[in-house]
C-alpha cells in the first residue's frame, strides 16, 4: 500500500492544499512561497505515521486526510469548543475503507489547556479515549504534558486499524536539520547526556559497523564453504556446461568483481590472485574443482552485493562532485568515511576528518547517506529543503542523482523545495502550494 494523495484544509487558519504523488515517476516535489505550509505538511504526514500525535495539537489545521492506492483513507479532525473559559480541542482520526463515504472506524482524543501554576508557563494535558466501531466498550486513557522546557509523552495504546496502516506504509523524513545526530545524546540519564554528534562522524561510524558486519558475514561463509569443499569436490560430477572458455570467462568476472570490493573499501588488498589458464591445460578433475571453487566465490562475495552497488553510486556522486575542491572519498572498516585533499600542486595527500567538509558538503553527504543506508526498500522518503547550503550547480545535479538513487534503493520521495535550480526542467513533478483565492 501506497500514499497516493495527501490534503489540508484550515492550514493555519487560511490555507487549503491538495499534494497528489507521482507514483510512477516516484518523485514528487512541492514548491510554494515561505508561510504556505510546506514543511507543517511533511511535519504532519510524519508524525502520523511516527505517532506523534502532539504535532496535530501545535499545528493549526482542521482537516487532514491521507488517500492510499487502494482506495482506503485516513482522516484527522481537529474540533475546538470553549467551555466555561477553558478551551478544549478533540483530534479525531476516521478511517475509510474503498468506495466507502463513512468512517468505519476511529480513533480520537481530547486536549485540555490548563494554566500552569507552578512553572508560569502553560500545559497541554491530551485526554485520549480511543473508540473504535469493533470494540466501543473498552476505552483507554493517556496523557502528554507539554510545559515550558520540558516534554514528558506517553504513546496510547492504538487500535488495530491504525496499527495495520502503519505497519503498511514504511516513511522517514529528513529533515532540514540534519547536521546533528540528537540521537547520539540521548540517555536514560538527563545527566549522562553526551553533547550531540555530527551526523557526519556519526554515519562514518556507522558504515564502518556494516563494513565489519558484512566482512564477518562473510568470514562465517566463507568458512563453512572451505569446510566442506573436498567433500564437495567429490561429489561432483563433470557437466557439458563448464567448458574450458566459460570456466575461464567466470574467473576472469570474480576476479573484477573482487577488485571492486576491494576499490569500494569492502575487502583487504591480497597478493596477486590472478592466474592464467593454459589453453588445453583443464582436465576433467582440474574442471571438477574449477567449478565448486566459482560456485563458493560467488556465494562469499554475494554478501556484499547490495551494500556494494550502495557504496559505489555514493563514492561516484559524492566524488564528482567534491572533485571541485580538491577533495575524495573512499571508505575502509576502521573509520568508515575516508577523505583526502589531491590538488595537483601538492607534493602529498592529506588527510580530512569528515567534520572537516564545509557545511554545504556535509549536507550533501548527509543526504544521500540516509536515502541509501537509513530507508527501508519501498518506503515514501520525505526531504525538506535539499538545497540547504548546496552551490547552485549541484542544486543542478541533485534530481538527477535522486533518480539514480531510487532506483537502486527502490524509493518514492517527496520532497519541499524553494529553489528552481533544484527542479530544473522537470515541473511535472512538481505541486505548487497556493493561497486562497480572494
Amino acid at each position: 500500500m501506497k500514499i497516493q494523495k495527501i490534503s489540508v484544509e484550515g492550514l493555519f487558519g487560511i490555507f487549503d492544499h491538495v499534494i497528489s504523488l507521482n507514483l510512477d515517476e516516484r518523485i514528487t516535489i512541492i514548491h510554494g512561497p515561505n508561510g504556505f505550509g510546506k514543511t507543517a505538511i511533511l511535519r504532519m504526514l510524519n508524525s502520523f505515521f511516527d505517532s506523534q500525535y502532539a504535532v496535530f495539537e501545535t499545528i493549526p489545521f482542521s482537516k487532514f486526510r491521507i488517500d492510499f492506492d487502494n482506495g482506503d483513507a485516513v482522516e484527522v479532525l481537529k474540533k475546538s469548543d470553549s467551555i466555561k473559559k477553558k478551551e478544549q480541542e478533540s483530534i479525531d482520526f476516521d478511517f475509510y475503507k474503498s468506495g466507502d463515504s463513512k468512517s468505519s472506524n476511529s480513533f480520537s482524543f481530547k486536549v485540555d489547556k490548563i494554566e500552569d501554576n507552578v512553572g508560569g508557563g502553560s500545559q497541554t494535558i491530551f485526554n485520549s479515549d480511543i473508540q473504535s466501531n469493533i470494540d466501543e466498550n473498552n476505552p483507554r486513557f493517556y496523557s502528554v504534558y507539554i510545559s515550558s522546557g520540558s516534554t514528558i509523552s506517553r504513546s496510547p495504546e492504538e487500535p488495530e486499524w491504525l496499527k495495520y496502516i502503519k505497519q503498511d506504509v514504511s516513511l522517514r523524513l529528513i529533515e532540514s536539520q540534519r547536521l546533528l545526530n540528537f540521537a547520539s545524546s540521548q540517555s536514560s540519564r538527563p545527566h549522562n547526556k553526551k553533547p550531540p554528534l555530527s551526523t557526519v562522524s556519526a554515519y562514518s561510524e556507522e558504515i564502518a559497523e556494516l563494513i565489519q558486519g558484512k566482512l564477518t558475514e562473510y568470514g562465517t561463509i566463507s568458512q563453512s564453504l572451505d569446510r566442506t569443499f573436498p567433500a564437495r569436490v567429490v561429489k561432483q560430477q563433470p557437466s557439458p556446461d563448464f567448458t574450458e572458455e566459460k570456466l575461464r570467462d567466470q574467473l576472469i568476472e570474480l576476479e573484477e568483481k573482487r577488485s571492486q570490493l576491494i576499490q569500494v573499501g569492502l575487502l583487504d588488498q591480497e597478493g596477486n590472485s590472478d592466474f592464467q589458464i593454459q589453453p588445453g591445460s583443464i582436465d576433467e578433475t582440474t574442471q571438477n574443482i574449477l567449478s565448486v571453487y566459482i560456485e563458493d566465490v560467488e556465494k562469499k562475495l554475494s554478501v556484499f552485493t547490495e551494500v556494494s552497488r550502495k557504496i559505489e553510486l555514493l563514492r561516484r556522486i559524492i566524488n564528482k562532485k567534491f572533485s571541485y575542491s580538491y577533495k575524495e572519498m573512499s571508505f575502509n572498516k576502521e573509520t568508515g568515511f575516508v577523505f583526502s585533499t589531491n590538488h595537483p600542486t601538492s607534493l602529498n595527500q592529506k588527510s580530512l576528518s569528515p567534520t572537516d567538509l564545509s557545511s554545504g558538503e556535509q549536507h550533501e553527504l548527509v543526504l544521500l547517506y540516509e536515502l541509501l543506508f537509513k530507508v527501508e526498500p519501498n518506503s515514501l522518503v520525505l526531504i525538506d529543503e535539499p538545497e540547504l547550503s548546496l552551490h547552485v550547480g549541484w542544486q543542478s545535479q541533485f534530481l538527477q542523482d535522486l533518480e539514480e538513487i531510487t532506483k537502486l534503493a527502490d524509493l518514492d520521495v517527496l520532497m519541499a523545495t524553494h529553489s528552481p535550480d533544484i527542479i530544473q526542467d522537470r515541473w511535472d513533478l512538481t505541486v505548487e502550494l497556493k493561497g486562497p483565492e480572494i
